[in-house]
């Protein structure tokens, strides 16, 4: 890594003529920028994504490690494990020759609808700003760039590439833009903006760009499009918008050139972007005559320790009645483990971060490898086979060329000649590993083996001209033009296109799908299928049975692609298939029943006071069964704490829009008050508060102590002594929020100011250090847009959870010219333990 000075970077910039350096502004492809062997420029390599490295091709061939979803990483509250995901994924990024990783998504759970919200970390600006630094540092310690996306307010999909998002001026900056401000503060070599609108600007062109983000926090590196983000050409190359990708082609190539030499654009805006853009590259190795690439190896089994660690470490333990965990596998002789998710759990979100796993470790795998034997574990889905076509996978297709499990893909001229073949292991296609000039269709070509008789539903998935053929005879034929802009949509996941045909059990059939290929409608092909639906009682019934004759069952129920995934928001928090019907029916047959959740963000769970163990898996990542039974079985703790509240039920939710009217503004109005803040401004209860999860011990919140007096703008340490009062080893997240009653200044009920986690033995007395930082006591003044300190007193709340807060301690700050010297403060501070009783400590 070279750290470039701008005395060493201007005599590069004045190599340059007008044409390289516009040229150097715009990707060479989709995922490369432009080389520059005039400065001995190489191009860099981009890639997604914040839970694993894809590389430059989408190709299930070519397979990633794949990390926890990020809820699951802030669920973590453990910034050490995160900067440790970082570095795992910098050696990644370097295995594959990528330069920059788009990562981490510091946008907010504002509503628990957003479709993304696998991909970000939490609803608190500070826990998503602590995270998302740790990453970033993680990340940047290999050399390689991480990008802190999306800036800023794109936290939701519904109409994402042009909604105008519209808030106060205060919410934007004490919510919005602070995990931005925190990962520039750690030092991110790169920002990505968003595609929507603030306040009527696209975020491509916005003056937020310049000011924060440039000027008022001193962010030196470049400002990435998201990929079709830059629509025009003068107001977006006036901004501070740097680079545009994807490339060759875009309004800056196509017209930016022509701006500057007719003075429309200064040669002193285009100067800072290249600038920028060389420092970039100075900073990952491909400026200069590079040495040697640093490639960090990390061993295969350190990797998956690693992983499996992070997936303990994510998992948050909602309830535990009767402590029914963990269980005592000597004690088992035999186990359900019940619900679809258990053998097809989802290990990431879908959209554009997804990636390729080498393997997967499913909770049956995992339940069935801790117990070795010495229990019987059983599964029964619980649930009908579903009739929504999957794309076809490696038990259910063979090449019809080879034989190999898996689909042929073909490349055909305009006369229907086969220009280029591959074997590929999925009917989807998100792009060949070629596309050969001449190309005029995609065809995927597969052998299918029935399993069971009937009307089977098939599916061929793309744009343009589609068809479907079965068994020799054409099922489906059409023109399907784009309905959407949205690069997801069209080149990551097209709609499928359905049709029923019959077939016979173990007859072998092949089918046929192709699309045709017209300019900009992508390349992404999918040929699927599903099986009848099966009887749903039938299923139900055989479930019940086994888990009424179980020692213990195990349920695992959560969302699908279909109800989770980037593109689209969420329409209910329920989840589908009958999953409830499920977990009571279940929960009645064996009261000794543990539910296991695997979605990316919040599930209503109107259930959820009849089971006696409830815990969170998130998306957990690769090593989803193994992390999943270190927990059940109390190899570990479960670690998590949740980074959202969750309600029972959808209508108690206080923020849920994610629509914008029809004016195309989707308007904040609620402020400062999301997550838990809306809940407690709302004065509803939810099922479980921001912070909530627990663990195999229990703790007692004895004493919490804050300085008596706080002069504006000045860090300060809040000190909370808890005892560890059960029977086990545990871990603890002490959380620290602040409120103010009376204030002259908008502000919610309470929030989260710092955090710190401890470990003790049983009966010992830990005391947790909160460093606070000197903002906290900070509003942002719409008067003189800046920040300012309300004098007068503060209370300093210390407990598990944004709900239960059972210390407090006064605090009075002063301005900074009013307080005692300027030194550490000494003031007398006020400790009050959980009984009430006060007590004067000197800090």
């Amino acid at each position: 890594m070279t750290v470039m000075t701008d005395e060493e970077i201007d005599p590069l910039l004045e190599k340059l003529d007008l044409a390289q350096k516009v040229r150097l502004l715009t990707g060479a492809s989709t995922w490369r920028t432009h080389a520059e062997p005039t400065v001995a420029l190489l191009p860099l390599t981009l890639s997604d994504g914040p839970a694993g490295v894809r590389g430059e091709t989408w190709d299930e061939r070519e397979t990633s490690l794949v990390l926890p979803s990020p809820t699951a990483l802030a669920a973590s509250w453990d910034e050490r494990l995160l900067t440790d995901l970082g570095a795992l994924l910098a050696a990644e990024a370097r295995r594959k020759g990528v330069d920059v990783l788009l990562a981490p998504t510091l946008n907010l759970h504002r509503s628990p609808l957003g479709g993304r919200h696998f991909e970000c970390f939490s609803e608190d600006p500070l826990l998503t700003g602590r995270t998302g630094a740790a990453l970033v540092r993680g990340i940047q310690s290999g050399g390689v760039a991480a990008t802190a996306k999306h800036f800023v307010a794109n936290d939701a999909e519904t109409d994402r590439l042009n909604v105008d998002v519209r808030m106060d001026e205060q919410t934007l900056h004490e919510l919005y833009l602070a995990p931005f401000e925190a990962a520039v503060t750690a030092g991110v070599w790169a920002v990505m903006s968003a595609y929507n609108k603030v306040d009527g600007v696209t975020m491509s062109a916005s003056p937020l760009l310049e000011h924060p983000l440039k000027e008022g926090w001193g962010f030196e590196g470049p400002v990435v499009s998201d990929w079709g983000g830059v629509r025009t050409l003068l107001d977006t190359a006036r901004s501070a918008q740097d680079l545009v990708m994807p490339g060759p082609d875009g309004p800056w190539a196509a017209g930016l050139l022509t701006a500057l030499e007719q003075g429309l654009v200064s040669p002193e805006v285009i100067d800072d972007k290249v600038r920028r853009l060389l420092r970039l590259a100075g900073r990952v190795g491909a400026l200069g005559s590079p040495g040697p690439v640093w490639r960090p190896v990390v061993a295969p089994d350190t990797q998956r320790a690693l992983l499996r660690r992070a997936v303990a470490a994510g998992s948050v333990l909602l309830r535990n009645d009767g402590d029914l965990l963990p269980l005592d596998p000597a004690e088992l002789r035999s186990v359900a483990v019940i619900g679809p998710h258990a053998t097809a759990v989802r290990i990431q979100g879908g959209g554009s971060a997804e990636v390729f796993p080498d393997s997967v470790v499913t909770p049956l795998a995992g339940i069935g490898e801790a117990l070795d034997g010495s229990a019987t574990v059983t599964h029964h889905p619980g649930l009908a086979p579903s009739a929504r076509p999957v794309p076809l996978t490696l038990d259910r297709s063979r090449d019809p060329r080879t034989g190999e499990p898996g689909v042929l893909v073909r490349l055909l001229d305009g006369n229907g000649d086969e220009l280029h073949t591959e074997h590929r292991l999925s009917g989807r296609i998100v792009e060949p590993s070629v596309v050969a000039e001449g190309s005029a269709t995609v065809e995927i070509r597969a052998l299918v083996r029935p399993d069971v008789g009937g009307v089977w539903t098939w599916a061929v998935g793309g744009w343009g001209d589609l068809s479907l053929s079965v068994g020799g005879r054409e099922v489906l034929s059409g023109a399907f033009p784009p309905d959407s802009d949205d690069p997801t949509r069209i080149h990551v996941t097209p709609p499928l296109r359905s049709v029923q045909a019959e077939v016979v059990a173990g007859r072998e059939v092949e089918v046929v799908a192709r699309r045709s290929l017209t300019p900009g409608t992508g390349v992404a092909t999918v040929l699927a299928a599903a099986p009848p639906a099966g009887d749903a009682a039938s299923e139900l019934a055989r479930a019940v049975a086994a888990a009424r004759a179980a020692d213990v069952a195990v349920v695992v129920v959560g969302t699908t692609e279909e109800s989770e995934s980037e593109g689209h928001d969420r329409e209910s928090l329920g989840l589908p298939d009958g999953q409830d019907a499920l977990v009571r029916a279940v929960a009645r047959a064996n009261p000794r029943t543990v539910v296991v959740v695997n979605a990316g963000g919040p599930v209503a769970l109107p259930w959820h006071t009849r089971v006696p163990a409830l815990m969170l898996h998130w998306f957990p990542g690769q090593e989803a069964g193994s992390g999943l039974a270190d927990v059940l079985f109390g190899r570990v703790e479960p670690g998590g704490r949740l980074p959202t509240t969750w309600g029972a039920a959808q209508d108690h939710v206080p923020v849920l829009d994610t629509v914008p009217a029809t004016d195309g503004q989707l308007r904040y109005d609620e402020g400062l008050h999301i997550g838990y803040a809306a809940w407690l401004r709302s004065g509803a209860t939810p099922a479980y508060w921001f912070g909530h999860g627990l663990g195999y011990t229990s703790w007692e919140y004895e004493e919490l102590a804050a300085p008596g007096t706080v002069r504006a703008g000045e860090a300060f340490d809040v000190h909370v002594r808890v005892r560890n009062s059960g029977r086990r080893r545990g871990r603890e997240v002490v959380q620290v929020y602040l409120a103010r009653s009376g204030s002259a200044v908008e502000r919610p009920v309470r929030r989260l100011i710092g955090y710190a986690a401890v470990e003790a033995d049983p009966g010992q007395s830990v005391i947790a250090v909160v460093r606070v930082s000197g903002r906290a006591l900070a509003h942002w003044s719409v008067l003189s847009h800046g920040w300012e300190t309300e004098a007068g007193d503060f209370a300093v709340l210390g407990g598990r959870s944004a709900g239960d807060l059972p210390l407090g301690a006064t605090l009075t700050a002063t301005a900074p010219d009013s307080a005692p010297g300027a030194g550490p403060v000494t003031a007398p501070a006020t400790l009050r333990s959980a009984r009430g009783e006060r007590s004067p400590l000197m800090l």
